[in-house]
């Protein structure tokens, strides 16, 4: 191989491990695409440990809301309580702090599913 071959080689493998060590987001309770009765609370699992920094919830043409608590310290995975949620589509948008000391952010989408109806239940009248 020509030096130039192997440098390009070397900058693209450097990239790609660049890109795998900065914390990202693998796992999420609602998953991503999912369509859900309304949560009580919103789970975010990450590839390693990280400062959750920010995250906010937003209804589609609503105005974003603050979840809290956050955690203090770095951790994989993150649980927070999810406000009284209606029909709608949601972005969940969040930041973490890598150990590394790098900033990542994405967002996470769902729908939440208008309450099923209530089963019809006989009057109970007797003839």
């Amino acid at each position: 191989m020509s030096r130039t071959t192997w440098l390009v080689a070397g900058v693209l493998g450097s990239l790609t491990a660049l890109a795998q060590a900065h914390a990202h987001l693998t796992a999420a309770v609602p998953a991503e695409g999912s369509t859900v009765q309304a949560p009580e609370r919103i789970t975010l699992t990450f590839s390693e440990a990280a400062r959750l920094t920010a995250l906010t919830i937003r209804r589609q043409g609503e105005a974003e809301q603050k979840l809290s608590p956050l955690p203090t310290t770095s951790t994989r995975e993150v649980t927070v309580p999810a406000p009284p949620l209606l029909p709608g589509h949601y972005t969940v948008s969040w930041r973490v702090l890598s150990e590394d000391g790098h900033v990542m952010s994405g967002t996470l989408h769902f729908s939440v599913a208008a309450a099923a109806p209530p089963a019809d239940h006989p009057t109970g009248h007797a003839q």
